[in-house]
């Protein structure tokens, strides 16, 4: 050991050593994350002000919107920084902070999706119990729970990632640390352990999925069957956008753990990691809002009374302001009498 060189930060590697190329990328993931913030945002202002949206099915939505916020705001921020000012060193603890925020931000956004399908599958399924089962505390209680499980998985992922010193190299062939990068140069031991705790994991979110597969089977099965054409187009117009966040979702992340890894930077893997770092963040609130009937009535409603509540104002600031000056009274008018 005394010949060993404890690591204490990494270096962050580009795909091109061009400056242009580089500033190229900090420009398009900065578009990206504020398209991916402004929506965001906006789907959980419009679903907190309108208490036409305050219901179970857009409470999940809004926590799904912000959960997106807090995952791409992990990592695209520091990226857009060094690419515009072409640094490329994070240290350990930042490194580990973000492995931490990414596994908890996903696991959780995971969860929602699993709570979203089960709540689909009673409104739809077993209509009559709906109100019965999607009550406050429950919604309450999914929401802590989903949290939770976040916490829980990234803080025993991280520990065993981060529980012995990095000695075989620094360098990290991708734009944030990218956890198969950073097992990659990890010790044998940290290796094995993690190894055991993924094939582990791999089984209970296995399960989820199974758990998600049958929901929607059910859900479709139940549409399928329905009398009302209209009836059919609501169902699989709230349910459509969630599978197909799902599908995006889970292909991404199976092709960034089990996708070959790479020993140097390459356009092909920056594509990999943006698919399922930014591509879901920037997508949510683009199906569920602007596919969303109510959401598009609640966005026309807030605006018009925010135009209007403008108008107001500067009414009521004319109108105190003195606009014209005083005449001297004619002879035969009002003034002069």
């Amino acid at each position: 050991m005394d010949n060993t060189t404890i690591i204490t930060e990494f270096i962050l590697m580009d795909i091109s050593s061009s400056r242009k190329l580089q500033v190229l990328q900090g420009l398009l993931f900065l578009v990206i994350y504020l398209g991916s913030l402004t929506g965001n945002v906006l789907t959980v202002t419009v679903i907190a002000i309108d208490p036409h949206l305050h219901f179970p099915m857009y409470f999940f939505i809004a926590n799904l919107s912000f959960v997106d916020v807090c995952y791409i705001s992990v990592t695209v921020p520091k990226s857009i920084i060094n690419s515009l000012t072409g640094k490329k060193l994070i240290s350990l603890p930042a490194c580990a902070a973000q492995i931490f925020l990414i596994l908890s931000f996903g696991i959780t956004e995971l969860a929602f999706l699993v709570v979203m399908s089960y709540d689909r599958y009673v409104a739809i399924c077993h209509p009559l119990h709906y109100g019965l089962i999607a009550t406050p505390r429950m919604c309450a209680q999914a929401v802590g729970g989903s949290w939770a499980s976040g916490l829980v998985y990234s803080a025993i992922h991280t520990g065993s990632i981060f529980r012995l010193p990095f000695t075989e190299s620094n360098v990290i062939h991708q734009y944030f640390c990218d956890i198969p990068q950073i097992l990659r140069i990890s010790s044998s031991y940290v290796k094995f352990s993690e190894y055991v705790l993924i094939a582990v994991s791999s089984n209970i979110i296995l399960v989820c999925l199974i758990i998600l597969f049958m929901s929607y089977v059910n859900i479709f099965s139940t549409v399928l069957n329905m009398c009302s054409a209209e009836a059919r187009k609501k169902a699989l117009s709230t349910c459509t956008p969630q599978l197909v966040i799902l599908i995006l979702f889970v292909i991404s992340a199976l092709i960034a753990a089990l996708g070959p890894l790479s020993n140097k930077a390459s356009l092909k893997n920056l594509l990999i990691a943006m698919f399922y770092t930014m591509v879901p963040p920037f997508i949510n609130p683009i199906i569920f809002s602007l596919r969303n009937r109510d959401i598009n009535i609640a966005l026309r409603r807030m605006f018009n009374r925010w135009i209007l509540e403008d108008e107001s104002c500067i009414l009521e600031l004319e109108g105190t302001s003195p606009t014209r000056k005083p005449t001297r009274g004619r002879k035969g008018s009002p003034e002069s009498s």
